[in-house]
């Protein structure tokens, strides 16, 4: 079952539970897929749908980011809970530990990397996570690949 047919049927649940947040989002999730179908012009496969949620996701988490700056706990409330319904259709998310332990084995891998070296080793711990099947957020790899190359 694709993607788009499992939204399509948790869409139909959240009509008869008459879950309007659930609903809301589902729709809008459903949207952006078929956005996506239409500009590719065929249909998505697994690794095209999960980049759109990833957006999706990545979308959501820098307006919570501003709501709570501008003071509007209950609209961050809103897309946090976006976010949540959004990331089940995701694959695992990968812990803190196991992001430092693939940044020191790709560092490892590399030999010893310095400060001008790191975009080649967040592509390479990129690579490394996304082969992996785990889903990563860029920003907490930047993080972890400047702190390591930093205690060099």
């Amino acid at each position: 079952m694709s993607l788009i047919e499992k939204i399509q049927q948790d869409i139909t649940a959240a009509m008869k539970a008459r879950d309007e947040q659930r609903l809301s989002t589902l729709r809008m999730v459903k949207t952006a897929l078929k956005n996506r179908e239409i500009e590719k012009m065929g249909p998505l496969d697994e690794k095209e749908s999960q980049a759109v949620l990833s957006t999706l996701i990545k979308q959501r988490k820098d307006s919570v980011e501003q709501f709570l700056k501008g003071g509007r706990k209950e609209m961050a409330d809103k897309e946090a809970a976006e976010i949540k319904l959004i990331e089940t259709y995701m694959p695992t998310a990968a812990g803190e530990e196991e992001i430092v332990a693939g940044v020191k084995a790709v560092i490892t891998e590399m030999g010893s990397p310095t400060m001008k070296d790191m975009g080649t080793v967040m592509k390479n711990s990129m690579a490394r996570f996304q082969a992996a099947g785990l889903r990563v957020d860029g920003k907490m790899v930047s993080e972890l690949v400047k702190r390591e190359l930093a205690g060099k």
